[in-house]
């Protein structure tokens, strides 16, 4: 694995947020009106449940829209990263070039790494600022929570790419779709015992959940569970592996049945 291949591959999509306003506005101005919809809903709920009601219990809502935004936009990170070489018909390019799989794909988790932190920057300053949430009460167990969603977002960002790599570009809705898959069973905006008992084994089987679950608790108060993060971490290791087994397997069908070409010059 070359590191001047991996660095080349970043600058190329970093340009293309350097030179294109759209781009950079789409950074920021979805996360921007989720944090305006849900921090008003917040503060609607806050009004409606009176003074008897603990203020963590409406800023449960806030942080969980931040959190999810880290997983999605790490989803997002490598789908897109991919979907810009298709856009621009430049695919072929970049795989004739000498660049190894894996030098592909870490070059999409550095850019949708620096992509997370401008984001997540923005919205923990303006929910500071406008609704006084700070995200850093969370304190050192923000990390091990950060790094799980992003994690996993990468996991799923394998995953679509390489359904969009097998079935073209009609699969494109899928970069924008598959994280939502996992929203409702993954206790995103809503305590685990919410769902039905019959998904709750299922939802524990997702790092989300935990990484949610966890967040909560530490905001009443209780502390992040160790086995919580470990369980997080351990799932978040299989997914990993079967996800990059798995895109690994759908480039070389691809290949082989010359995909890449058509997905490449359509």
């Amino acid at each position: 694995m070359s590191w001047c291949r991996i660095q080349a591959l970043v600058l190329r999509y970093t340009y293309l947020y350097t030179r294109s306003v759209p781009r950079v506005t789409e950074i920021f101005f979805w996360p921007l009106m989720d944090l305006l919809v849900w921090g008003y809903v917040t503060l609607y709920l806050q009004r409606i449940g009176g003074v008897s009601a603990p203020a963590n219990v409406f800023m449960f809502l806030l942080g969980a829209m931040i959190f999810w935004d880290i997983l999605y936009r790490a989803q997002q990170g490598v789908t897109l990263s991919f979907l810009e070489d298709v856009w621009a018909r430049n695919l072929l390019n970049v795989f004739v070039a000498p660049v190894r799989i894996g030098e592909f794909v870490l070059a999409t988790y550095i850019v949708g790494l620096f992509r997370i932190t401008i984001t997540v920057a923005m919205l923990a300053g303006l929910a500071y600022a406008l609704y006084s949430f700070n995200i850093f009460s969370l304190g050192m167990s923000l990390l091990p929570f950060f790094a799980n969603l992003l994690l996993m977002g990468w996991a799923l960002g394998m995953v679509t790419t390489s359904l969009i790599m097998r079935w073209g570009q009609a699969a494109e809705a899928l970069a924008w779709g598959v994280p939502f898959l996992i929203q409702p069973i993954a206790a995103v905006f809503y305590p685990l015992d919410v769902l039905p008992r019959w998904v709750q084994p299922i939802a524990l089987c997702i790092p989300a959940t935990h990484v949610f679950e966890g967040m909560r608790q530490v905001l009443r108060g209780e502390g992040v569970s160790a086995a919580s993060l470990t369980a997080a971490f351990a799932l978040n290791a299989i997914y990993l592996v079967a996800a990059a087994l798995f895109f690994r397997y759908m480039f070389d069908v691809a290949r082989r049945k010359g995909l890449l070409a058509k997905l490449g010059t359509q």
